[in-house]
């Protein structure tokens, strides 16, 4: 693709994988495709406005509102697709980042998530720590972290085989719900015809609206500094409430796509 033909939305960068495309499919409208492949391919067509910033230095805080139109490519792609924020929590590794003129190499550990975003994920993805909440579809959602610093946490990186014997799993699921608080609303609407959605960002609630009608309040509220994401991919991840451990990429034999347009966000 070439970047340059492309007028991406304001303060928000394309990050894809080779075949993946974002378009301008209208005036102000943005159409993130992936193509059809295998399974065990990673495929991804994200705009986010993150990328080579240390998470303290992640744009949003308590205060924001977000509003967009969207549809998608099919009510169930293989994959996960989405909108919100995020503090990007499983991204590791160094980054490159200029300032002062010169490069600084910033070291971002794992770290617990903290968002608040709408979210689809297809079977057999199943992203929640609690059993009363929906896990996979559709969804209105939010993770709140306790506040212990990812260097106290990478520790626990060496103990993840002991997340393959199901018992062992299904301790370590139940005590991650102390340390992270989440809530979620399934959102009964077809994602594939055009709805307007609204999430707003406040001290004591986030707010769901979608078409100018509220579909989800919750009080479990991020409390650190975050990011902007739009994306699709063909990723799963699964921590069934039986101890089982689950991680790939799908096979999408169809191209897929999704669609924003009319993006305002402030703060």
């Amino acid at each position: 693709m070439d970047r340059q033909s492309v007028d991406f939305p304001a303060g928000l960068q394309p990050n894809l994988t080779p075949g993946a495309q974002i378009l301008n499919a209208a005036p102000l409208t943005w159409r993130l495709c992936i193509p059809a492949g295998p399974a065990g391919s990673y495929r991804l067509a994200q705009l986010d406005d993150y990328s080579g910033l240390s998470r303290r230095s992640f744009p949003w805080q308590v205060g924001f509102h977000l509003s967009l139109e969207a549809r998608a490519s099919h009510p169930n792609i293989p994959g996960t697709w989405g909108f919100g924020l995020w503090n990007d929590p499983f991204s590791m590794g160094f980054l490159n980042r200029a300032g002062e003129g010169r490069k600084r190499i910033l070291l971002r550990l794992p770290a617990l998530p903290d968002t608040a975003w709408f979210f689809y994920s297809s079977p057999p993805s199943y992203l929640s720590v609690r059993d009363d909440l929906p896990a996979q579809g559709w969804l209105a959602a939010t993770f709140r972290a306790s506040n212990i610093p990812p260097a106290v946490l990478a520790p626990a990186i060496l103990g993840f085989p002991l997340l393959l014997f199901p018992p062992v799993a299904r301790k370590i699921r139940r005590g991650l719900r102390k340390l992270v608080t989440q809530d979620a609303a399934l959102l009964v609407l077809d994602p594939s015809e055009w709805h307007r959605y609204d999430l707003t960002w406040e001290s004591e609630d986030v707010i769901f609206q979608v078409d100018g009608q509220s579909v989800f309040n919750t009080s479990v509220v991020p409390h650190s500094r975050l990011g902007l994401v739009v994306w699709l991919d063909n990723q799963y991840m699964a921590f069934s409430p039986n101890g089982r451990i689950g991680y790939g990429m799908l096979a999408n034999p169809e191209p897929a796509w999704i669609e924003v347009r009319n993006i305002e966000h402030q703060s």
